[in-house]
């Protein structure tokens, strides 16, 4: 893969885009306010500025990462036949309440690639704070490498996108289809928890300004929180 597609400018599409770089990945950057509201962003993180469909056209992998309740704006004719990396997650006091997903007929995922019916849906990077994501990030093989699951349909897009995290510093623990990716989504074990420092909390890594150095979650500790996961009710997600 030479060049990365993102859209979606904020949190983890900055870190993901920093992480690509290091890695020697081209990167097209694209938010909903159009290439101009990026020019100093893009300067900083040596990569190209664009509009969603130039990211979603530049890219050999596009990752989508936007608020879920915009899924919809995401362009169709540009991704078909590629990869797509969803990082999204549901919050309804951003997003609106969305029914299917409230009675749990539709994963997060699902709503992306019934969108993208041509494209290849890939769901990783939803389980972890921005903060984390850099922090963590190690060689291929150090001994304090890290791990994010990874779900989708398709096992060579599963493939590719687990080729990236490598080369973005992460190892994968591959959880299975879509039909399974709720088993990383919010309110699960998975969700941000093991890669907290002692002592520090979801209200902290999120609040402005922190930045939690992380803890260390090898592949086998993250395979284990997904094999046991559970979650409550879709419907009782308040924020």
């Amino acid at each position: 893969m030479t060049t990365l597609g993102i859209i979606g400018s904020g949190n983890i599409g900055t870190v993901v885009a920093k992480l690509a770089v290091a890695a020697g990945i081209d990167v097209v950057l694209a938010n909903s306010r159009g290439p101009e509201s990026l020019r100093e962003k893009a300067a900083e993180l040596g990569v190209r500025a664009g509009t969603a469909v130039e990211a979603a056209e530049a890219g050999d992998v596009v990752v989508v990462t936007i608020p879920l309740g915009r899924y919809a704006e995401i362009p169709v004719e540009p991704l078909a036949g590629k990869v797509v990396i969803d990082t999204m997650n549901y919050y309804p006091g951003r997003d609106g309440r969305i029914e299917e997903l409230d009675n749990e007929t539709v994963k997060t995922a699902d709503l992306l690639q019934r969108h993208l019916p041509e494209s290849k849906t890939v769901k990783v990077f939803n389980n972890i704070a921005m903060v984390h994501l850099l922090n963590l990030a190690r060689p291929a093989g150090a001994d304090d490498r890290s791990a994010l699951p990874v779900s989708g349909n398709d096992a060579e897009a599963r493939k590719t996108v687990i080729e990236l995290l490598d080369k973005l510093g992460w190892d994968a623990v591959e959880v299975g289809p879509l039909s399974e990716s709720w088993r990383h989504e919010r309110e699960t074990p998975v969700y941000v928890h093991p890669y907290l420092s002692e002592g520090s909390s979801l209200e902290r890594i999120f609040g402005e300004g922190y930045n939690d150095l992380g803890k260390p979650a090898p592949a086998a500790e993250i395979e284990k929180l997904i094999a046991t996961a559970h979650r409550p009710p879709v419907k009782d997600l308040q924020a």
